[in-house]
């Protein structure tokens, strides 16, 4: 699953949903949800990868993660260029691939030994990694609506309703957000 879906995110709540025997339809609609800011975050590469034909920019676009796309994005406005480093973006891309599969496996061999790697406070780099993303991405209150909304939707949600329904209403409600007020002040 580490080398197909080079989504943590998903990854994270497939593993959270997993039961004996599994529930196949859940897990792979909460992967999409969790995944379909990918198709957001192609968006905003659409611009700078328009020079490139199909058979590039596919399968760069497989190795699109957070940290690779806000990495690339970075750089173009950095260097303010109209397209991104297809260099810089497949050596980050391809450094970030390589370590998420190595130590997943390293983890997957170590993990009987080390334990519930909770009580070190390691489930907190995720969270860690999204708050740097996000404040590097950070535009102004008013660009950060529908970030708000689906925060505060997705925490209600977790609080009311049993299981992992929150990913699916705060997703839905920062998209639904971020089309009502496409454009407003």
């Amino acid at each position: 699953m580490t080398g197909l879906n080079f989504g943590g995110g998903s990854e994270f709540a497939a593993i959270r949903l997993w039961t004996s025997p599994p529930h196949v339809l859940l897990i792979v609609a909460m992967s999409f949800l969790v995944n379909c800011r990918h198709i957001l975050m192609g968006a905003a590469l659409a611009p700078y990868l328009q020079h490139l034909p199909a058979r590039k920019a596919l399968p760069a676009l497989f190795f699109m993660c957070n940290e690779s796309w806000a990495m690339a994005l970075a750089d173009a406005r950095k260097r303010a260029a109209s397209r991104i480093s297809l260099a810089y973006y497949l050596g980050v891309s391809s450094a970030l691939y390589l370590t998420w599969v190595l130590f997943t496996a390293l983890g997957a061999a170590l993990g009987p030994a080390i334990g519930d790697v909770e009580q070190y406070g390691f489930d907190m780099a995720f969270t860690a990694v999204f708050l740097v993303l996000l404040r590097g991405m950070w535009r102004g209150a008013r660009a950060c609506r529908p970030r708000l909304v689906s925060l505060v939707v997705a925490a209600l949600t977790c609080l009311l309703l049993p299981g992992a329904w929150y990913v699916a209403a705060g997703a839905s409600a920062g998209l639904l957000v971020a089309i009502l007020w496409e454009g407003q002040p």
